[in-house]
C-alpha cells in the first residue's frame, strides 16, 4: 500500500539535506499532485538554499585573503547614534569551516532573525567578546573615542589572541594587532557581522530592560534612537541617567 500525502511530507521534513535528492528519486513516479508539489517545494527549498551559500561565499572574500590567520576577529558596534543607553561593541572569531546561513548586515534583518542568529553565533564561535561605553562616558571623551575605548574592551574579552581585525570602517587606536579596515565591512564580511550581530543583540536588550526601569520614554520600542516620541518624552519627562547630555542639549 502507498504512503499517504501526509506521510511523504513528514518523511521529507524529518530528512536531512543531502537526502532531500534520493527522495525526489524515490516518488518521482507518484502523479498525485500533492506528492508533485512537496518534491517541487524542496527543490525550491534547495535553490534558495544554494544561491544563499553563494551570497555567503561572498562575504568570506576577506576570510579567504586571510586564511593563514589562525585567529580572524569581526569588529562591529552598534548605538553610535542614539541618545540614550551606551554604544556597544562586539567581537567575533568564527572557526574556518564555519557556515551560519543567513549571516548579513544586521540593520538588514528582523528582530528575530537576529536573535536566531545571535544563538547560533555563540554556539559555534571560537570566542566572543563584548565592550560597552557608557552615556557618561561618551560625554566625558566623545562618541568616536568612546566607540574606540568599547571596542578595544570587546576584543580584550574575547579569552583568545586574535591574529588580525577586520574592522567595520574604522582603525582603532591603540591596538598592537594589525588591523583591517573594511567600509561597509558588516555587508562584506562574515566575521564583521556577526560583531554587528552581537552587539545590536546585546544593546536592544539592555534598552529592553531599561524600559523596565524607566518607563515612559519607550526605550523598548526605539532604542534610544531619536524618534519623534522619544524627543516628545525627554522634553516631557526630563532627561535620565543614560541620556547622552552632548546628544540631547538642543532638545532641554
Amino acid at each position: 500500500m502507498s504512503k499517504s500525502i501526509a506521510q511523504i511530507k513528514a518523511e521529507f521534513e524529518n530528512a536531512q539535506e543531502a537526502e532531500w535528492a534520493p527522495l525526489y528519486e524515490k516518488y518521482d513516479a507518484d502523479e498525485r499532485s500533492g506528492v508533485q508539489n512537496i518534491i517541487l517545494e524542496y527543490q525550491k527549498k534547495e535553490q534558495s538554499l544554494q544561491k544563499e551559500r553563494q551570497r555567503l561565499a561572498g562575504m568570506r572574500k576577506y576570510e579567504d585573503q586571510y586564511k593563514d590567520c589562525r585567529f580572524i576577529c569581526g569588529i562591529d558596534e552598534a548605538g553610535r547614534g542614539p541618545l540614550a543607553g551606551p554604544v556597544v561593541a562586539g567581537a567575533v572569531i568564527l572557526p574556518a569551516d564555519c557556515e551560519i546561513l543567513y549571516l548579513n548586515d544586521s540593520k538588514k534583518l528582523s528582530a528575530a532573525k537576529r536573535e536566531q542568529l545571535y544563538d547560533e553565533i555563540m554556539e559555534k564561535a571560537v570566542a566572543v567578546g563584548v565592550g560597552m561605553a557608557s552615556p557618561a562616558r561618551i560625554d566625558e571623551i566623545n562618541i568616536l573615542q568612546a566607540t574606540y575605548e568599547a571596542m578595544r574592551t570587546a576584543v580584550s574579552e574575547l579569552g583568545v589572541q586574535p591574529d588580525i581585525l577586520l574592522n567595520d570602517a574604522v582603525t582603532i587606536p591603540k591596538m598592537t594587532i594589525p588591523q583591517v579596515p573594511i567600509i561597509k565591512g558588516d555587508a562584506k564580511s562574515v566575521s564583521i557581522a556577526a560583531a554587528s550581530i552581537i552587539a545590536k543583540v546585546t544593546r536592544d536588550r539592555l534598552m529592553i530592560q531599561y524600559e523596565e526601569v524607566l518607563p515612559g520614554y519607550g526605550f523598548a520600542k526605539h532604542k534610544g534612537y531619536g524618534s519623534k516620541e522619544h524627543i516628545e518624552a525627554i522634553r516631557k519627562f526630563g532627561p535620565t541617567p543614560i541620556h547622552r547630555s552632548t546628544f540631547i542639549k538642543n532638545f532641554i
